[in-house]
């Protein structure tokens, strides 16, 4: 039987990470462990985004109304 569900959990010690491996090997549920940077964002991609919010703070962007987005989207 598969189930839709994913649960993530957030452990912040060594100890809540060994009991809950432990809980989930008694309930014979399967899992992985990943290491929080494995779900860190693609640097390259941070770098753009904090340029960006640079060149805003800089003056640098442009305002749009919602009806010259809409334009643009066409």
């Amino acid at each position: 039987m598969k189930s839709e569900n994913i649960i993530i959990a957030h452990p912040q010690t060594k100890e809540q990470v060994n009991a809950i491996k432990a809980f989930m090997k008694a309930l014979k549920i399967k899992f992985e462990v990943s290491k929080s940077n494995d779900m860190a964002y693609d640097p390259e991609f941070v770098e753009k985004i904090l340029q960006g919010k640079k060149d805003i703070e800089q003056g640098k962007g442009i305002s749009l109304s919602m009806n010259e987005l809409n334009e643009l989207c066409k």
